[in-house]
């Protein structure tokens, strides 16, 4: 099975738990504080400081936390990088060069789009970018987020933006797409945009903020009769190298916000963001005032969030 590991301090753990609380399960394992299972993967966090992720969606659950240490990943079993990671991260003179990067925001959320944003930064901005504050939005609030992105459009970075309201994202997941694919298509669409925008400019190259592996990357553009574009490099944590990804994680990251503002406004209702019980409890009130239907428009509706929403109906 497909997993993530993070050795955590205990405090650390309890944080944890309290987050995970709607998704707890009854009986953890021996020697575990507790056990959690949300939106495709299984939490486990140990009295050791051990947490385990397994799941389709290990990764993207276990990033909200830390970074996996590789030699206790069951896929990894020694420190050597695998032919993928080492064949197509980018060469590490691309970070101080002009270069493309890309991210998205919204993928964990039940509420609200996906926004996936690709940004050109020129060599001389680089510095600039860094002193204005521009890093992973991951650990940012959401009001420096704002400021910063006010930031990167003053300095006149070229940048898409591109966003799959929910609408067509139960579209695409009732045809069959998974969130990878999803990521893919919108990920090639962000890119292209940005060069019309740049054209007859051309970057060093485009590092992508890597969701999948490079195959299934290219397999999902094959199905959608698309093709890989030249220079394309693909890294994990992206954003803590490249200030292109980490600009276009803010830029996307604010569409998000700015969208979720929109659908509040339209709901009559402040829509939590994540996947907690809050959110829950917010989607239960939107099918009572607006119908079942509703959630078509603000949610993406496969999530385990609706189906327990409904136990929050009297």
């Amino acid at each position: 099975m497909s997993q993530s590991v993070l050795k955590l301090p205990t405090n650390q753990l309890y944080k944890m738990q309290s987050y995970y609380k709607a998704s707890l399960k009854g009986n953890p394992p021996p020697g575990a504080v507790f056990a959690a299972k949300v939106n495709g993967c299984s939490v486990t966090a140990y009295k050791s400081g051990k947490v385990l992720f397994q799941g389709p969606n290990h990764e993207q659950e276990a990033s909200k936390w830390g970074t996996s240490n590789p030699s206790e990943n069951k896929k990894k079993k020694t420190s050597k990088p695998s032919p993928t990671e080492s064949t197509h991260a980018p060469p590490s003179s691309l970070y101080t060069s002009s270069h493309a990067g890309s991210d998205e925001a919204g993928t964990g959320d039940y509420f609200g789009p996906i926004t996936v944003a690709c940004a050109y930064v020129r060599e001389d901005q680089i510095a600039k970018l860094k002193a204005a504050g521009v890093r992973d939005s991951k650990s940012l609030k959401d009001p420096q987020i704002e400021q910063i992105a006010r930031k990167i459009v003053q300095m006149e970075v070229p940048y898409s933006l591109v966003t799959l309201h929910n609408e067509k994202y139960n579209q695409w997941q009732r045809k069959g797409w998974s969130q990878g694919k999803m990521k893919t298509m919108l990920h090639h669409h962000a890119y292209n945009k940005l060069l019309q925008k740049m054209n007859p400019t051309q970057p060093e190259g485009w590092v992508i903020d890597q969701f999948a592996e490079r195959s299934i990357y290219e397999k999902h553009l094959r199905s959608e009769k698309a093709t890989l574009q030249d220079n394309v490099y693909f890294l994990k944590k992206a954003e803590s190298y490249s200030i292109a990804v980490a600009a276009a994680s803010i830029i996307a990251r604010t569409g998000f916000v700015r969208q979720m503002d929109k659908l509040s406004e339209q709901a009559g209702l402040t829509l939590p963001k994540g996947a907690s019980q809050k959110v829950d409890q917010a989607a239960a009130k939107l099918i009572e005032t607006k119908g079942s239907e509703a959630l078509e428009q603000y949610a993406k509706v496969h999530f385990a969030n609706t189906e327990k929403a409904y136990k929050w109906i009297k």
